[in-house]
């Protein structure tokens, strides 16, 4: 019977918070990646070299960087619901203000405060799941708050590729400008939402019962005290002593420079092997099959994490798809056929990844040590944002357009993620859920 009512509780809970916090990270992921459709105008006519995108578009982790680790410790200490309200409305003013950007200046400027202004969310909402579901449940709660990032290109892709196509010169307006501005907006008023909406726990959830409240509160604080048995660390100081914080971080970086990398620039690989040229609707529709195929993906990557309780062999055979994907891109990417099959191997594969590996820290992290490591190496691990973009941007430079050696260098660097993964120290396995 407690099988049974924990069962029920822990549904109750996913039904109420997870949709909730998808569709904060749905929009929070939109105005993070529409740069990429932009692109196909606004380096045009702002004069902006692929070098110069690629840096700029990478400068939104340096702000991340700086400004995650103090955010998500703020947002332990003040709480999830005005916390992440001041993170989605602050990011929502400064995603709609891209509209205005002039120059490379105005560009990387309004970019850099973006990742600012975002820093904290992802990592916090992370550490918030944590409040609600114990560890044998977690990785597919994180795998579906985290089909909102195929989500949001799934349906923002084409959706930026209309407002491109068909906003292009509205009121004296650029297509491009027209994007930031209309995806911008709408993060200001879910941040409003969010201070009614998201309660800060399961102490404040009035839509559970006390006995509800009692049997999560229970069960988190069980798997805390498993980590306090096991000797594991609680505190600020050891989140940053820890090595396996730095690796995971490390790891981090080879999986963030992947994902990124591609991502920004799928809409211009998309639009040279289509030959789509100024049909952006038609590179917003094609761009929705990786994407659609990772939703998927990752949602069964997820579950099958969790009913074996294993996470590092799936997280290192994401990065292992994703190197292969990177290294089909190098090799034989000018097909559009193979193309297409090898982005969807990069998105299954990172996505699959990065549901499973945050797993990793929170398997041996609790109490500030948590909020602090979580936050620190989605911040260090992030920087790898910047690498990826500005890497393909300077290759693109140098060579003319093309970009299969930063393919291969990626592919390197999933490689390289994939072993750390399986290297580094063992946490305690986590154990297969109960049916």
């Amino acid at each position: 019977m407690a099988g049974e009512l924990e069962n029920r509780v822990m549904r109750k809970v996913a039904f109420r918070i997870v949709p909730f916090v998808i569709l904060l990270y749905f929009v929070a992921y939109i105005d993070r990646v529409n740069i990429g459709f932009a692109s196909l105008t606004m380096n045009k006519d702002l004069g902006l070299s692929a070098t110069v995108f690629g840096f700029g578009a990478g400068i939104f982790f340096w702000g991340y960087f700086l400004f995650e680790v103090p955010s998500n410790i703020i947002l332990d200490k003040v709480g999830a619901r005005l916390w992440i309200a001041r993170v989605m409305i602050t990011w929502g003013i400064v995603s709609a203000a891209m509209a205005f950007v002039w120059d490379s200046t105005s560009f990387y400027v309004l970019r850099f405060l973006l990742g600012a202004a975002e820093a904290g969310f992802f990592p916090g909402i992370i550490l918030y799941l944590t409040y609600w579901f114990p560890a044998d449940r977690r990785a597919r709660m994180v795998a579906w708050f985290m089909t909102a990032i195929a989500a949001s290109n799934v349906i923002g892709a084409p959706f930026c590729g209309a407002i491109m196509q068909f906003m292009d010169g509205a009121a004296g307006w650029r297509g491009w400008q027209w994007l930031f501005f209309l995806e911008g907006a709408p993060s200001v008023v879910i941040g409003a939402v969010v201070l009614f909406a998201l309660p800060d726990g399961p102490q404040s959830a009035r839509w559970l019962t006390a006995q509800e409240r009692d049997l999560i509160i229970v069960r988190v604080r069980a798997d805390e005290a498993g980590k306090e048995a096991l000797g594991r660390r609680h505190t600020l100081v050891h989140a940053f002593a820890d090595a396996r914080v730095w690796a995971l971080a490390l790891v981090y970086f080879c999986g963030t420079g992947c994902f990124y990398a591609v991502s920004f620039w799928m809409p211009t690989i998309i639009q040279e092997l289509s030959a789509a040229g100024a049909d952006y609707l038609r590179v917003g529709l094609i761009s929705m099959i990786p994407w659609g195929t990772a939703a998927i993906a990752m949602v069964l990557w997820g579950i099958h994490s969790d009913r074996t309780g294993e996470r590092r062999w799936h997280s290192a055979l994401g990065l292992g798809a994703a190197m292969a994907g990177l290294l089909l891109l190098a090799l034989i990417g000018h097909d559009p056929i193979a193309a297409i099959g090898a982005l969807c191997l990069v998105t299954c594969g990172t996505l699959g990844w990065v549901v499973t590996f945050w797993s990793l820290p929170t398997a041996f992290l609790s109490g500030t040590a948590a909020a602090a490591g979580i936050a620190l190496i989605n911040s260090v691990g992030n920087l790898g944002g910047h690498f990826g973009p500005d890497l393909i941007g300077r290759i693109r430079t140098a060579m003319g357009g093309a970009s299969e050696d930063a393919f291969l260098a990626l592919a390197a660097a999933a490689l390289l993620g994939a072993l750390l993964t399986l290297l580094a120290p063992k946490a305690q396995a986590t154990p297969a859920r109960r049916a």
